[in-house]
């Protein structure tokens, strides 16, 4: 949205302030509980330096990765201070660093949900009050219910394609570490040799915008999904 507007892009002056405030939301909210997520998962597997590391805490400030929180505010995607995991202290190496990957978009889905059934909720009451104004010949709703619709859907947007982007199952993403609670040891530890390459690999992908058409797919699939969910009990209520 913002990088939209800087080149010169149309945008609706109320959409984009309602997306600067999800923005800040994420920032300050979705991202500590993303990186809160991955601290919790791995403490509770037995990595105890989380806690001395200060990363046990929803205070936003002990995961802010400032250049990071500039890209989600310009780009609509960015990045949080990562939690480092020590996985030697995992009884089940693997499978607890898939565990302790998965929480984090786990916790971005879990956000995405709740904030799907709120913007739909308040496009429901949004319709519900819309009447036609004659005298300038459009159609005219309530105000705080459309600014809420627009806020919510921005929350639900982004932090489904910050889940998404995860799950790409190439290091260093949340994503590989699932996949490699899947991989026999040989093959495992041989693509951590290389970890570094694949993510300069990764980078080149995003550069070349070739991730773009998978990644819409999928989070319209995710999106399309949530909402086919929330939408039952709202079409009960609203009929």
């Amino acid at each position: 949205m913002l990088i939209n507007l800087l080149m010169g892009g149309k945008a609706d002056l109320t959409q984009a302030i309602i997306y600067i405030i999800s923005a800040l939301t994420v920032i300050f909210l979705t991202m500590p509980v993303h990186e809160f997520a991955h601290a919790f998962a791995a403490y509770k597997l037995g990595d105890r330096a989380q806690k001395y590391a200060g990363r046990l805490t929803l205070n936003p400030f002990a995961h802010i990765d400032y250049i990071g929180a500039l890209f989600i505010l310009v780009f609509g995607f960015g990045w949080a201070k990562p939690v480092q995991v020590n996985q030697h202290v995992f009884k089940r190496p693997k499978l607890d660093m898939a565990i302790t990957g998965f929480a984090g978009p786990l916790s971005n889905l879990v956000v995405a949900f709740v904030a799907t059934f709120f913007y739909a909720l308040f496009g429901y009451l949004y319709s519900s009050t819309v009447t036609y104004d004659f005298a300038a010949a459009s159609f005219e709703g309530n105000v705080i219910f459309e600014y809420l619709w627009y806020f919510f859907s921005f929350i639900a947007m982004i932090n489904i394609s910050l889940a998404v982007f995860n799950l790409i199952p190439i290091p260093p993403l949340d994503g590989s570490r699932v996949l490699f609670a899947f991989l026999p040891d040989r093959i495992y530890y041989n693509i951590m040799r290389y970890e570094q390459y694949l993510y300069f690999g990764l980078i080149l992908l995003i550069a070349t915008n070739i991730l773009d058409t998978p990644l819409a797919i999928a989070q319209s699939a995710v999106t399309g999904f949530f909402e086919s969910i929330v939408s039952f009990p709202l079409n009960l209520i609203f009929g």
